[in-house]
């Protein structure tokens, strides 16, 4: 079994993200599982690198024994979420244990807007190369929520191809990386 650890940076009851991310989940080949990381979590605090929460040492736990990480953004103000930021510095703390290093990785990211999150998802590459993950280059999936989820948060059949080759690809990268 292939595990992902999943980062969705959105709370939102019906988040978009989420949604994009459970129809990714179901497109990938057998075999994959996804580990939905709690990302309901405190600020992140340096004074506590010490003494991680528990709900921290869980989500490191997980991101350390899964084979991969997806990063599920929505854009807020040209950039990634605060949500999955505050996550990203919770699993890559404290300094010298970063449970991102060496991981196999992806991004998308889902915005109502027709840009799809294309500025959150290239600010988060920034992120995800510093914290040396094994990035998959392509294809990169622009994803405009509006136009390609129906009201119950299915991916339309349009859109579902390319989905498919979104998932096709990373299980490819995380396969070859493992």
């Amino acid at each position: 079994m292939t595990r992902i650890a999943v980062f969705v940076g959105s709370l939102r009851k019906d988040s978009f993200n989420m949604s994009l991310a459970k129809n990714i989940e179901a497109l990938m080949p057998e075999g994959f599982e996804f580990d939905y990381i709690d990302m309901d979590l405190p600020l992140y605090n340096q004074d506590l690198d010490g003494a991680l929460p528990q709900k921290v040492v869980d989500m490191k736990k997980t991101v350390e024994a899964d084979d991969g990480v997806l990063l599920v953004t929505p854009e807020y103000n040209r950039s990634f979420s605060g949500v999955i930021k505050n996550a990203i510095d919770w699993a890559s703390r404290p300094w010298g244990q970063s449970s991102f290093a060496g991981k196999s990785a992806a991004i998308i990211g889902a915005s109502m807007g027709a840009l799809g999150a294309t500025q959150a998802q290239q600010a988060l590459r920034n992120v995800a190369l510093f914290l040396d993950m094994k990035l998959m280059g392509q294809p990169e999936v622009y994803f405009n929520a509006a136009a390609a989820l129906d009201e119950d948060g299915k991916v339309v059949e349009g859109s579902k191809d390319l989905l498919k080759g979104f998932a096709d690809a990373f299980a490819k990268h995380v396969e070859a990386n493992k």
